[in-house]
Parts: structure tokens; sequence; C-alpha cells
């Protein structure tokens, strides 16, 4: 008897090939479109709308000759993304909404969807890889980073489950963007030279502000310019320690901690919550040689801290802390003992290259420390730690 796999079909072209590819392969394929948000508030213009995408995704099941199914996601979505989002942004910190899509909607809700079509599988288009191992007589489920060095994906599942891995299938791992585009236009699939999406995960490309001003009010704050000479004395102190005992590494790991008297005010903003560390775009202040960069935010008393320049060394870091209750392990199989220290390679964004690293493991979370400095490390973004070219963790950077 075929197994039956319900493809999340979002009118895109990989989730259109995954499709074919598996009814290739001899599954029974069903396709589920998911609609996931209904407020247009900060979106831009000339984004796509959902419409357009289930137009797209019915003309791919059309012609793929699949079952074509619709389903409303927007409470969950509202409740465990969204709200997670304005949350965090609240908190001074810089969510990552793709990752929580994927563990908390696309392989959650979704996936219970799926079931009750009959699937024992969920497939979508993720430029990542699925493996097995045996041990110790149990089955674990690896998640691989895709064959496609500039569309891997892996860094945005690096928060999914043993649970969500084990019914999960990336039909399109194996293959590049440009294989992924030939299939698509010899297949005549109507998505294949479709641009691919961009923005907020089933939101679309927002102008942030406008759309988190939805729930966050906008507040005037102060902008302080911290000098690279301020910055650069707490940056060298950290990095001249030799040794890493607790002190130390919380030291390494921590950001620097800025007071209104730390610099001089050089304008004004519209809520300190929201910018992100690393941010050019928004600050408004002309008049410097080079551009001016978030160093630091401070919402409890909205203020925003700038340097001038990206080499300013207030963005850049030697480590960062997780807190035990954010960290994830996918290789749970792997979870670090209290005192265990580790050597794994790091990713604290999309498409960052691996950074080498050391993990330490104590009763209140985790440190990383890079081997290199890491510039703008976020508070609220994702860091995933891999071996070779396996996620084994991952975990919420607390500072």
């Amino acid at each position: 008897m075929k197994k039956k796999v319900v493809v999340g079909l979002s009118g895109g072209v990989d989730s259109s090939v995954a499709a074919w590819a598996l009814k290739e392969d001899g599954y029974e394929v069903a396709a589920l479109f998911m609609r996931n948000w209904h407020e247009t508030t900060g979106l831009l213009q000339s984004d796509c709308h959902w419409e357009d995408d289930l137009m797209f995704a019915e003309m791919v099941a059309r012609k793929l000759e699949i079952p074509f199914h619709f389903v409303d996601l927007s409470e969950p979505y509202s409740r465990r993304v969204v709200n997670y989002m304005f949350s965090e942004y609240e908190k001074g910190r810089t969510p990552n909404p793709d990752i929580l899509c994927n563990r908390e909607i696309k392989f959650d809700s979704f996936a219970e969807e799926a079931r009750k079509l009959g699937g024992d599988f969920v497939a979508t288009g993720h430029y990542c890889r699925k493996a097995t191992l045996s041990v110790r007589g149990n089955t674990i489920y690896r998640l691989l980073a895709g064959k496609d060095g500039n569309k891997d994906q892996s860094y945005f599942l690096c928060q999914i489950s043993q649970e969500q891995l084990a019914s999960a299938l990336f039909p399109i791992g194996d293959l590049t963007k440009p294989e992924v585009r030939k299939i698509a236009d010899r297949m005549g699939l109507a998505t294949a030279h479709r641009k691919d999406s961009q923005g907020i995960c089933f939101v679309g490309k927002v102008h942030l502000p406008t759309f988190l001003q939805q729930k966050l009010a906008a507040r005037e704050g102060s902008i302080i310019e911290i000098s690279s000479e301020y910055a650069g004395k707490f940056r060298n102190r950290a990095l001249t320690t030799d040794s890493l005992n607790d002190a130390e590494l919380v030291l390494l790991s921590d950001p620097i901690h800025y007071e209104p008297d730390s610099g001089r005010v050089i304008g004004t903003h519209n809520g300190a919550h929201f910018f992100t560390v690393g941010q050019r775009k928004g600050i408004n202040v002309g008049g410097y040689r080079e551009p001016l960069f978030v160093l630091a935010t401070d919402t409890s008393k909205n203020l925003l801290y700038v340097g001038e320049g990206q080499s300013h060394p207030g963005l850049y870091r030697k480590g960062l802390f997780i807190r035990s209750g954010e960290i994830h392990w996918v290789r749970r199989d792997l979870e670090m003992n209290e005192g265990e220290v580790r050597e794994y390679d790091v990713r604290i964004r999309y498409r960052q290259p691996l950074q080498k690293a050391r993990l330490f493991r104590k009763n209140n979370g985790i440190y990383i420390i890079f081997n290199k400095l890491q510039r703008g490390i976020t508070p609220g973004q994702f860091a995933a730690w891999y071996k070779g070219d396996e996620v084994i963790g991952s975990g919420v950077i607390n500072a």
C-alpha cells in the first residue's frame, strides 16, 4: 500500500517541485495550502497577496493531478508566532519568526491537518535533508544541511523535534535551486519562473515599524552616540582573559551595558523596540563620514545607542549566552551535561558561514565562545550548532 504524503503547497517553485518529486517516487500525494495571515498593516504594496499564492498552488496541483485542500491556520499563527514576535520586540529582543513558524505551525498545526487527511508524512520545499541512524536500538532522526550551500535552510529548522522529524520529508534537499527551476520548467509548472517569497513567514515583506505599531506604540526617545574608544575599552578588557572560569565566561558573552552618560545625544527616534543590533537603516542622523549602526537598545528607558562605522568595536563580541529553558536539542541523545565542554560549528543568522566555537554547559545555561569575534550578536535570535553538516541543537540568544 502506498504511503500518503501531504505536501505544503505554497504557490512557490520549491514546494511545487517537492510535490512532483514525491509523485515520481511513488507516494500517494495530496496538496494542502494554508492561509496564515489576514492583516495588511505594514505590508509593502508590491508584495504578492495570498490569493496569488493560492491561485498558483491550485494550478500546480491540477498540473500534477493531485488532490488540493485549503486550511486557515491564522488563529494558531497569530497566537503562537505573531504574539511571540510582539512580545519579544517589546522586551528589546529581535525574534526570528521563520524558525518559530516551522516549529509551531508547519510541523505542528499543519501536520495535524495533514494527519486529518490521512497523511503518513508531511513534506515541504525546504533545502535540507533527513537521515536516520540507530543508537542502542532506538531510531534517531538527523537534520542535515541541503546540498545547495547557497540555499541551505537547515538553520530555519533548528528548533524542530525528533517527533516532528519522524514524519517529515524534504524532497528537494539533494537538489540545487537551478536544478529545481529546470525541473519546474521542464514539467511546465506555473511556478517555474516565479520569484521567491521574502519577508516574514506567511506575512510577507513589511515595513517593520508600521507592522509593529499594531500593538507597540511609537514613543520618542534619544539616540546616543557611543565612541569607538569607549566601547573599545570594554571589549579589549574582555579579550585579555586567558582562562575561562565562570566569571570570565560571563565577561566574554555579556554585551556592553551602556548608560545615558556613556555618550552624547545626537538625535531622536520613535521607539527603541523598533530597532535591532547591527541595524543601519532608519536611524536618520546625518553628518557622518561612515554610516551609523545600532549597538544596543534599552526599551525600559527608550534609548537607542549607535556607533559610527561597521568596524565599531561595540558591534563585535566573543561569545553569547543561552538560558537553560531556551536550549533545544535536535539530537537529544547528544545533550550536554553540566560542566561539559564541546567544540561545534555555530551559526547565529541565516546564510552566515559556520563559525568555530566552544560550548560550555553550566547549570544556568550554555555559554558559546567563538574562536573569532562575531558581529551583530542579537538577543532574541537563534544560535544553532552543527557537527559537520548536521544540526545538533539550538537556542535563543539571551544577551
